[in-house]
């Protein structure tokens, strides 16, 4: 049996959103319109203010690394290892934290700034995923 990569639900009701902006390759987090609380995980509902009036909100796309860990041992096909997972907090919106996917296990430290770049799965689906911005202007200098 192949494997290609995990697949997310993308048509549930509270995230979908996110994935259809992913598609465009736009990153999205939920925000309550009323009191501009950012909503993570997203949902229709703020917990801070009581509002049901939230929308998605397009994020510049930068973050900085809060948290990783490298994984060492395979444990699903689909992933070959080493590869680190990391959590990046927003700068727009440093409540926000999503996870990403990096080959290998890379040096990394704890505040480093990121940049998001979307990875087109198999099956079409786009998931955002994210990299050191040292690396991204080293490379553009080579």
């Amino acid at each position: 049996m192949s494997f290609d990569h995990i697949l997310p639900v993308t048509n549930d009701r509270d995230t979908a959103g996110f994935f259809e902006a992913c598609k465009n390759k736009t990153l999205v987090y939920r925000v309550c319109q009323s009191c501009n609380a950012a909503l993570n995980p997203p949902r229709a509902h703020c917990g801070i203010c009581g509002s049901w009036d939230t929308a998605w909100r397009e994020a510049n796309g930068r973050g900085r690394l809060y948290s990783w860990t490298t994984v060492c041992h395979q444990v699903h096909p689909a992933y070959r290892v080493p590869y680190t997972v990391v959590i990046v907090e927003l700068e727009d919106a440093p409540e926000v934290r999503l996870v990403g996917q990096l080959n290998g296990s890379p040096d990394l430290r704890a505040g480093m700034a990121m940049q998001v770049w979307f990875e087109t799965l198999g099956d079409g689906t786009v998931l955002p995923q994210w990299e050191p911005i040292e690396k991204t202007q080293q490379g553009k200098e080579s």
